[in-house]
This record gives structure tokens, sequence and C-alpha cells, in this order.
């Protein structure tokens, strides 16, 4: 936190609407030495029973790691020459407005971008050689866990260790304004230099694990001082299982560079820092190699892209943005709120996890920062903010068996409930007589019901943007009279009522103010942006919610659960009008204390909700487990989970009778927010806030992105709003949601793992599923097209929770040795391996263009004419009227046969 500023941006209007790229690290490159009377010019090491690394001192030195299966293809390796762990001390500077955060690199203080590696061992579970000369050298690493490191590794293990150091130059420069570039520079003697300990061990069959420490640098290395001074690697000392302790002793010799050597540099000159010898490095690089064309997929929901080959990628839980660079939009976001509009790279569930086309995978573990910069042709380089990294290195034959070796580490969900796959989920407001109104509508048209979702269960209130959400976790009797009574009465007929929660609580006495606004305009409905249309206040009230049986603010102030500001004060976090307390989820307290809250809604009859939120945490905020609250923004989003999930889980095994043994009664949550772990806690998730747009970046198509690339992450079960969330309704600047849109996006989401409808944000401005006859038969018809495939989407849920794999896939799964795959990001999808999805996504098509991939048995049959399409590597236009879009399957399988029959006895064909 010392070198850590953060800046305020909540109120701050009338901003830059194209704010310029952060100012980050640059790339950073050195050169590799090794010490040739210690380390061999070709050897191969053993790491586990599985792995293999080879070490060459060709061109400079260069590691390479294979797995037994296949010795021939490198699933990891260096480059030749260059050095792979480097480190350095920079400034961070955090800027925060209302969910979104912007990290940046400030002052650079320095980089030891030149590596030597003085020795590399194997360490044997009975290796009695490893004798202690001196003290133990991991006490030196900052992050180094002595009893858990090596639970349930696989012997031999590989140390790598050596220096790091920085060359004193005639000129320092680094990044100030987002670009980097390459000089070169006469090399000196060494002027800072640091240890570091790399070990390699393997984890499962599928799994390498990697760790990366440093030892303090040094500032004293003069032009006749030896890196001896600094320290031998005397010592190595770890709780291995029930092994007694051990220790490793060597010398150092540190080979002096002549000549050039590359690094990198920017556009300031920086002068020289003087450093306190106790500082720690809070920057460490990994650089490898990658291949020209490699593609690479994954990094968690990405909406933007699916290879993000060529592209920096940070990994950091927020707000995915309002338009995330779609246009007029996002220009109007940026205008009136800090940041507001997002980018291609906000995301509310990032992952720091990739495959790529060449089957390499890696993950990071931990929650620290971090960007991975794939912006160079030839190599990778992940900038971890941290004193050390750790991560995995990932072996498999095809994207699916990487998938399926990911999630068996970081968790995979559990089956979803029936109920919530057999139809319709109807999200809604409006109180009690609006429910039963629009329930007999749907009933006229025959539509398969699963649930009804009710998010405004605890009643509304007007504020400055509108109607909102009181944030005060139970039912309100007034908007709904009756509750119990109509949970019962959709319940006898095998619907469930589903309602919303989120980890922050309003106070339900607040100030309100009223507002002069100019011109009389509207104000931005979207759910953080402010006005800007504010002339003066005119009037102040307060106001407490009627009919409130509890206070649940007060009471978990009382209880001294909630994040605190620095000053030890309830952290009163801005959220769109009103400002919330946040739950401390570190708290011990926190998790029995909400799942209170959560049983009495089901005590009621629920039987599921929407978990929300979870990206918002302060990155400044004071935690019960006093914990650096910027890896702790990461995790929050997977505390969030867990707490929901314990309670689903306790549930059931408190359950008796019928309540118990009855799949219709169980439960279940989805949510937004996520980062690497919340499969294993997550139910159900969905892709957040949408405009109600065609646009590529925040509109329909990005929802099929997100969807897509989730699912190459780990998140099995994702789906959208039908018809996107996010309207606004501005004299300029208009989003509404045309009956077109709702229509196709009917179509695309019944083919996904929920059908769930959202009125939006601005419900009277957006085409609803009930807004005329056209909808309510369109809404019933693709119904009906979700229950047909409800026998193959149950194997799909089935098979997810015991591999990992997807409801729906990228064609890159199951093809990946099809070029042209590649080049699909949001244009079409698979529903397992049988139906292949074409929508329309654009406005006024009636036909799309469909890619039939290489390396299929089958051919693909059109399911509306019959028509099959025979050639392989082709692409074919199709005809895809509203009601009609381009679905195929697989002829002759029984799993087409039965989505086609299930459609006749449906009547939709």
């Amino acid at each position: 936190m010392e070198n850590l500023k953060i800046t305020k941006k909540h109120h701050k209007h009338l901003n830059n609407p194209f704010p310029s790229t952060p100012i980050s690290l640059p790339f950073i490159q050195g050169t590799l030495f090794f010490n040739s009377q210690r380390v061999p010019s070709h050897q191969i090491f053993s790491i586990g029973k599985d792995f293999q690394l080879l070490w060459s001192s060709n061109n400079g030195g260069c590691l390479s790691i294979f797995h037994n299966s296949n010795p021939s293809r490198s699933i990891w390796s260096t480059i030749p020459g260059q050095a792979f762990v480097s480190a350095a001390l920079a400034e961070t500077e955090v800027e925060e407005s209302r969910g979104s955060f912007l990290v940046k690199d400030g002052d650079v203080h320095l980089v030891c971008n030149h590596q030597t590696i003085e020795d590399i061992r194997v360490i044997n579970q009975f290796d009695h050689s490893i004798e202690a000369r001196d003290q133990d050298f991991t006490s030196g690493y900052p992050g180094f866990d002595q009893k858990n490191d090596f639970n349930g590794t696989q012997f031999p293990i590989l140390q790598i260790t050596g220096w790091i150091y920085s060359m004193k130059k005639k000129k320092k420069q680094f990044q100030k304004a987002g670009i980097s570039a390459d000089i070169q520079f006469e090399a000196k003697e060494p002027s800072t230099s640091a240890r570091y300990c790399v070990l390699f061990n393997q984890k499962n069959s599928n799994q390498i694990g990697f760790q990366v420490m440093f030892g303090q640098p040094s500032f004293k290395l003069g032009h006749k001082t030896s890196p001896t001074p600094l320290g031998r690697y005397c010592g190595f000392r770890r709780r291995l299982g029930r092994l007694r302790k051990r220790k490793l002793g060597f010398c150092w010799y540190l080979s002096r560079p002549r000549g050039y050597v590359t690094v990198s540099s920017a556009e300031e000159e920086i002068p020289e820092v003087k450093v306190a010898e106790s500082t720690k490095f809070n920057r460490v690089c990994l650089t490898y190699s990658s291949e020209a064309k490699e593609r690479f997929y994954g990094f968690g929901e990405q909406f933007s892209h699916m290879d993000f080959k060529g592209k920096r990628v940070p990994i950091f839980v927020q707000e995915q943005g309002i338009g995330r660079g779609d246009q007029p939009i996002t220009f109007a976001a940026n205008l009136v709120s800090y940041r507001a509009g997002g980018d291609w790279s906000t995301t509310y569930a990032p992952s720091p996890f990739y495959m790529t086309s060449k089957m390499r995978s890696l993950y990071l573990e931990g929650y620290d920062y971090s960007v991975f910069d794939l912006t160079r042709h030839d190599r990778v380089q992940i900038q971890i903010h941290g004193t050390s990294v750790e991560g995995r290195i990932l072996h498999g034959n095809s994207p699916s068996e990487l998938i399926e070796h990911f999630t068996e580490t970081i968790g995979r969900p559990p089956e979803l409930p029936e109920w919530i796959i057999s139809g319709a989920v109807v999200g809604m407001q409006g109180g009690t007589e609006t429910v039963r109104h629009t329930w007999d509508k749907l009933r006229t048209y025959n539509v398969p019901i699963s649930a009804f979702w009710l998010q405004d269960w605890v009643g509304q209130r007007e504020t400055l943007i509108g109607s909102q959400l009181w944030w005060n976790w139970e039912v309100d009797t007034n908007r709904y009279w009756g509750w119990q009574q109509l949970v019962q009465d959709l319940s006898t007929r095998h619907i469930k009522v589903m309602t919303y929660c989120n980890p922050c609580l309003a106070p339900v006495r607040f100030l309100s103010l009223t507002y002069a606004l100019h011109n009389n305009s509207s104000i931005i409905p979207a759910t953080n942006l402010p006005s800007i249309t504010v002339h003066c206040i005119i009037e102040r009230r307060t106001h407490e919610k009627p009919n409130r049986r509890r206070n649940l603010y007060e009471e978990a102030k009382k209880l001294d659960i909630l994040v605190k500001d620095k000053h030890g004060q309830p952290y009163m976090v801005p959220n769109t009008a009103f400002d919330v307390g946040m739950l401390d989820l570190t708290h011990p307290n926190t998790a029995g204390w909400f799942k209170q809250i959560l049983q009495e809604m089901v005590d009621d009859g629920v039987r599921g909700w929407m978990a929300d939120f979870g990206e918002g945490l302060p990155v400044d905020a004071t935690l019960y487990s006093g914990e650096d609250p910027i890896s702790a923004h990461n995790r929050y989003p997977e505390l969030w989970a867990q707490i929901n999930r314990e309670f689903v889980e306790e549930w059931k095994s408190n359950s008796v009778g019928k309540v118990k043994e009855d799949p219709e009664e169980a439960l279940v949550f989805f949510m937004r927010a996520g980062f690497r772990n919340s499969p294993k806690w997550g139910m159900l998730f969905w892709e957040g806030d949408q405009m109600v747009s065609w646009q590529a970046n925040d509109g329909i198509k990005s929802a099929v992105t997100g969807l897509l690339s989730s699912g190459l992450s780990g998140y099995a079960f994702n789906h959208s709003d039908i018809g996107g969330y996010c309207a606004v309704n501005l004299p300029f600047i208009k989003y509404t949601r045309s009956e077109e849109l709702l229509l196709r996006w009917m179509e695309l989401n019944a083919f996904t793992t929920v059908f769930r409808t959202h009125e939006g944000n601005k419900p009277s401005s957006n085409s609803q599923f009930y807004s005329n006859h056209q909808t309510l038969s369109q809404f019933a018809r693709f119904a009906k097209v979700y229950k047909a495939w409800k026998f193959y989407r149950t194997q799909l849920v089935k098979e997810a929770a015991q591999k990992g794999l997807p409801v729906c896939r990228h064609l890159f799964l199951h093809y990946p040795e099809d070029e042209y795959v590649h080049r699909l990001s949001y244009q079409q999808f698979l529903v397992g391996t049988e139906i292949l999805v074409v929508p329309v996504l654009d406005k006024g098509k009636k036909n799309v263009k469909v890619y039939f991939p290489m390396g299929e048995t089958s051919d693909w049959q059109h399911i509306w004419t019959g028509k099959l399409f025979t050639e392989q590597g082709c692409e074919a236009w199709v005809e895809a009227p509203i009601g009609h879009p381009a679905v195929f399957v697989k002829a002759g399988s029984i799993i087409g046969e039965t989505f086609v029959k299930n459609l006749r006895d449906l009547e939709i064909l």
C-alpha cells in the first residue's frame, strides 16, 4: 500500500469523452546469462513422473517443458538468450468511479531486467545430499509458504536459481504514455541485483505448478564487487508433507555482460531514485515464447474479442461499462461519469487463464492484479502487481481436454435444478396484481414457464434517476400483498418464484434532494450515470421506507460486519443515486448473518434469486482480514458466490421429507461478477447489463461473445437478459429496445442454458414480451423451442458438472484445426456438439452466412426445411426470417432427430 495512490472520481462530471490509454509498465526485456561452471550445456530434467524440462545452452540458453506423452511438443518454453524472470518497483495509481476502476503504473523506480541462471537442481523426495550450511534461503522470499507449497506435489521438483539485476546506463527511460519502444544502450557494471528462485513441480498428471520468488534488492554492487557478499543461496527448508526439513547450499558466479543489450524504454526520463534497502519488488514479470499465428482464448468473460493475440489484457473485476467503445453511447457515458463507458477489456468476470490454438494453457493462482501482454508476435509477458507469482501450466491435446483439466482444479458447477431449465424464467416487476395478470395472459398463449423472477420484491423508491429497488432484503408487503399466497399459487402449477439480492445494504432512512434541471432535459437512466443537467438543489427531504420490518443496514452496522473506510467507519459506497454499505465478506460473522436473510426468503417458498453485484469493493477499503484490498477486490465475488452456495448446500442438507427429496424444491442462484474460481461456487451466471442495441461491444453481439469466451474459461452455465438491459432516452441519444431486437434476442437465448427475460432499466421505453400479440406469440414459440431440446440440455448440464464443458461452445472447442473457425467470434456457435446456431444479430437482416466446419463426419440439416448441407469448410447463405433462425442439427443423429420430433409435437414445425 505504500506505493499506492487512489483517486476517487465518483462525482466528477463533464469528463473527457475519449479518455487516454492508461499509463503502463513497458514490455520489459533483458538478457539471459548462465553459469557455465554449474549449468550443463544440454540436459533433460524430470519434473514429477509425467513432465520433463529441457535445458539447452544454444543461442544464449533456453528452457522447454514437455509432457512425457508427447515429448516433441513443448507446452511452455523461454526465448533463447532472453531473461524469462524480471522484477520492478513502481508506483501504483488507481482511479475509481462507481464500480469502474483504472489501474495505472506511476513512476518506475527500479527495473531488474537481466537474469543469470546459477543452478538448475532436481530435488528428490529422499535426497539426503541436500544439506544446509547456512540459514534457510526461502526465508528471504515474500509469499513463500513453507507449510503448504508442496502439498500434493509429485517428486522430483525442479529448482532454478540465480540473480536478476539492472545495469547502470547512460540514460534511463521508462514509459509514461502507454506506448513502449525498444532502444539499445551501453551496458556497464551491475547497479542493483536480487536473487530469485523458480520452482517447477508436478501437481497432477496434466498440470505443472510454477512459483517465482525474489529476495530483497541490493543496491551496493560496485565495479569490483562480487555478488557473493550478498549471501549465498545456502538454504532450502520446507515442510515436504511429513518429510524432515532440509537445506540446500551453493555458491554464486555472476557472468558479466558485454556489448549491447535490448531493454524497454519510453518517452520520459526518470532520474536516479534512492530506494530503501528494505524495499521489496512490487512488479513481477514472466516472459516466454509464443508463435506469430498462435491464437489466445479465454481470460474469463470477455465481451469484445475471442482471440487476444496482439492485445494487452488486464485482469481486474469491475463494471463492464456502458457502451464499451460502441458509439455514441460510450462518448456520452464517459462525458458525464468518469470512464463510465468502459472499453473492450472491462468485464465483471475476468480470469487469469488462457488456452491457445497450439494447445498451450496457463493460469495464475492468487488474486493480484495482472496484465497479460500479448502485443509481441514471438512472446508473452505477464506482469503481476505483487512480490511473487504462482500459477500452473496445463497439458492437453484438445481444447476440451484443457478445459477439463483446468476445471478439475478450480472447480465445476453442480448440476442445475431441473425446474430452471424446463421453461421460461419470466422476469418482470409491478406487484402481485401485475404478476397474476401477466400469468393469466401467458397461459392463454400456452407458454411453458419455469419461474417468475421478481426483482422488485423488496419494493421500489423514486430517486434522481427514476425507480430503484430498496436494498433492504425483505418482501415489501404493500407492493406484493399476499406474497406467500402468490408463491403458493404459482407453486401448485410447478412455477417457482425467484427474487433478488446483493451484498450491499441501503439505509432505509435517507435524505433526498430535489434538483432543478437545465431545459427540462431528461437524465441518463443507466445504472452508474449521474446527471449532467443538474442546476441547483431546491429541496431536501428525509424519507424512510414504509412497512419495513427490519433495518438491515443498521443491523449490519451494529454487528460491525460492514466494510470500513480508513477512519474505521462504514464505507459508504456511491451507487447510482444513493450510497450503500457493503458487507465485509472476510468477517467471520457475515456469512451466518446473511444466510439468515436467505433463510427467511426461502421459508416463504422462494426457490431462486439473482445474487447481483460483487465487482465494486473499493480498493482503499479496510477489511476484517487485513488483506490487501486490491487483491481482495478480485476475491470478493468468489466470497459472495461462496456464501450463497454454502447456504444452498446447507439448506438441502437440513431439509427433511418432501422438501429434501423433491428436485422441484431445489434452490438455485445466478450472478454476474466472478473470478478464476467462481465456477466452483457459482451455480449459474448471467452476462450483466448489455445495451438494448445491435452493437458489437455492448449489444446483442457482445452477449454471444461473452457467452462463448466465458465458456472457454470454465463458466459452463451462462446466459444474457433477453432483449438486453440498459436503455437511454435523452434528447440526442436514444437507446430503446425495439421489437425486432427483442424478437431476435428471444431466438438467440432459446439456445442458451436459461431462457430468461428482463424488462430493463426503463421498462416503459422498451418493447416487452407482453407488449402485443406479436411479442407474446414469439415468446411462446421460442419458450417451446427451448423446451424442445430440454432432453439434450439435461445431458449437457450433467456433462458440465462432470467435466466443466460449457453448454454453448465456440467452434474452436471441437474444430481447432480449422483455420476459418479462429476468425469467428459472435457469428455462430455450437450447443454441445449436435446443434449449430447462427443467430441474426443485425437490424433488418433476413438471412445469415453460415460456415460449416472442416473435420465433421456428419452432414448438417436445417431444422426448418430439412435441407442437408454436405460440403465441409464452406459458407452458405441461409434464409432466416423472424421466427425461423438458422439452426442446424447433425443429420442422422439421435439428438437431432429427437429435437426435430419435439418441435413437431409442440407444433413449432
